[in-house]
């Protein structure tokens, strides 16, 4: 979005909150907002004075900003809090949020929180318009930002580097970008590779975010090439099939047409309160959500473990056929998704230069 903003107009003045990837295009962080990625309810209470006091300090950076337009981009916890600080603050602020909560999957009710907080949401579908409607907060769809990013791997270099042959089998890995994922749902996927390697003579690759790579490098079998995120759209085209935690990662593999077997963990307590009383969608996949039905194969908690999910991966292993089969309906999924049209972050753009004054 930074990019494509400067590209309309090279004046703005662009101030933010973020990490490695905001400062790289020219907008360091006015606050530490490190340690923030955060899942679960636990893991939220543990972490609840770290993200108070990230909270004022993002509210403080702003206000001395004195913008006329801010976005708070995704992470729903956080940003609200910020929109709430901001708005108390300094009303005349435009608020515009961009990718809302999944209120379609998980508490509906936090859709007339959000109407109270924001002038504006970006949201990724169609379908998240009708939350909202009833509190009159105004909707822009922009489609999946995941979409927009696409760049072509090349998998023949990817196994020409890692001295991999053409026809080998290789089986890429993605335990998440978050410590609580890699911790908790990183240890499955691991066993479901090697029980898929017994049987096979497979590779096994992974691509590690660079702020866990540390993290994942502790974890992964011996024998499993680490490669980084400069190397992942060659990595996600060159792999036969992909073991992946729940995530933007799973359309990321399926723009590269190659099939995904997805697996989830939550935390216990999480998981028994959004299993009782929030989790309402059939899936977690967003795939599986577009094309109302399971894509790609998805296990979710209980059935989150290596033998179920090495049972779905080794079909598609086996056979060039289902492989296709999948991909094909993968790509189904991605065009209700929204790809081929205009990239998210040029309508978010758009959309968010329209609240400027005059």
């Amino acid at each position: 979005m930074a990019r494509a903003l400067k590209e309309r107009d090279a004046t703005l003045e662009l101030h933010g909150v973020g990490g490695p990837l905001m400062a790289a295009e020219g907008i360091a962080s006015q606050a530490d907002i490190s340690g923030l990625a955060i899942l679960g309810f636990v893991d939220g209470l543990l972490a609840y004075a770290r993200v108070k006091r990230a909270v004022a300090a993002t509210v403080d950076a702003i206000l001395r900003a004195k913008p006329d337009v801010v976005v708070l981009i995704d992470s729903w916890g956080f940003t609200l809090r910020v929109a709430q600080g901001v708005r108390a603050a300094a009303p005349e602020i435009k608020l515009v949020k961009y990718i809302g909560p999944q209120v379609w999957a998980t508490r509906p009710g936090r859709a007339k929180t959000l109407a109270a907080a924001v002038d504006h949401l970006i949201c990724i579908h169609d379908f998240e318009v009708p939350f909202y409607a009833p509190y009159g907060l105004a909707c822009t769809v922009c489609g999946h930002p995941a979409l927009g990013r696409y760049k072509p791997g090349d998998g023949a270099a990817l196994r020409a580097r890692q001295g991999f042959k053409a026809k080998e089998k290789i089986i890429l890995v993605l335990p998440g970008s978050r410590s609580a994922e890699i911790r908790r749902i990183g240890p499955t996927l691991w066993q479901a590779a090697e029980l898929l390697d017994r049987d096979r003579d497979v590779r096994i690759v992974t691509v590690a975010a660079n702020s866990v790579r540390q993290q994942v490098t502790a974890q992964v079998p011996a024998a499993v090439r680490i490669l980084g995120e400069d190397e992942k759209e060659d990595a996600f085209a060159a792999a036969t099939v992909a073991l992946a935690a729940s995530g933007t990662v799973t359309t990321e593999v399926a723009l590269q047409g190659t099939p995904v077997v997805v697996g989830y963990k939550l935390g216990w307590i999480t998981w028994a309160l959004a299993r009782v009383f929030l989790f309402k969608s059939k899936y977690a996949t967003l795939m599986n959500v577009a094309a109302d039905a399971e894509v790609a194969p998805e296990f979710i908690q209980t059935r989150c473990t290596a033998e179920n999910i090495a049972g779905a991966a080794a079909p598609l292993l086996d056979s060039e056929d289902l492989r296709e089969e999948q991909v094909r309906r993968q790509d189904e999924a991605l065009e209700k998704m929204g790809r081929g049209g205009t990239p998210a972050a040029d309508i978010a753009a758009d959309t968010v230069l329209k609240f400027f004054p005059g």
